[in-house]
């Protein structure tokens, strides 16, 4: 079972503080990135994997979709997305990505947010995926780039010119890394970009976007807090579609 850090309180509490949990999409920085990703979603039906607060559901919604399936493991999340819903075109739905089972041909659009990276068996999860498309449907997700999760112990390094950095960590031995934020013994699974795109391309989509998003100048002079953004990108966009 992935591990439900989000009905952990202290971790919830402190996610709840986060401009993308009281800003929505607004403020989650590579939204922009990934909202150009997204195909028209007028008619379609689509499934969120890692839904939490629910905003892009709701925003799928809002852009025309038939019907928007939201999934996460956390009560938490999903309360706080029930209390905000509105209209009848999005359903919730908690269950563990892990075991999920998701009805076949049922989607023009599977998209996920900052999830897959806590998922151990995600082979698995990316095979029911292309199951649930239907011809020509398409994945769009983000996940913490690998460089983001490679290292075990997040600090700054002082090099001898006087520029500190943020030192990779065993970056090639892939596997499960716990990390302190928000809380205590956080786990999430380190990939590299290979091997995100070859279980992309081995559950039979076709590449179609890979970003690596990080901070503009602009932005890193408007929060300091994004500086790292510029040494490494925070997190990796990927798109894929499955053939007609």
């Amino acid at each position: 079972m992935t591990q439900n850090i989000y009905d952990d309180d202290t971790f919830f509490a402190g996610y709840g503080q986060l401009d993308r949990s009281r800003l929505g999409l607004d403020g989650a920085p590579e939204w922009p990135t990934l909202r150009a990703m997204l195909p028209d979603l007028a008619g379609k039906r689509v499934l969120d994997l890692g839904c939490g607060f629910g905003w892009f559901c709701r925003w799928a919604a809002e852009q025309g979709a038939e019907r928007v399936l939201g999934i996460d493991v956390s009560a938490n999340m999903l309360a706080r997305a029930q209390s905000m819903a509105k209209g009848e075109a999005v359903v919730y739905l908690r269950a563990d990505l892990e075991a999920v089972t998701l009805p076949r041909g049922a989607f023009d659009l599977v998209y996920s947010s900052l999830a897959l990276h806590y998922i151990v068996d995600l082979e698995g999860l990316l095979a029911k995926v292309r199951r649930a498309l239907k011809p020509g449907g398409v994945l769009v997700c983000s996940v913490e780039h690998p460089t983001m999760t490679a290292p075990t112990e997040p600090e700054w390094v002082k090099r001898p010119d006087g520029r500190s950095v943020w030192p990779l960590d065993r970056y090639l031995a892939e596997g499960e890394r716990v990390t302190d934020w928000l809380a205590p013994g956080v786990i999430k699974q380190h990939r590299t970009i290979e091997t995100y795109v070859a279980l992309l391309l081995g559950a039979g989509f076709r590449l179609t976007d890979l970003r690596e998003w990080g901070p503009s100048l602009e932005q890193s002079a408007e929060r300091p807090d994004f500086a790292l953004g510029r040494e490494r990108p925070f997190f990796m966009l990927l798109g894929g579609r499955l053939e007609d």
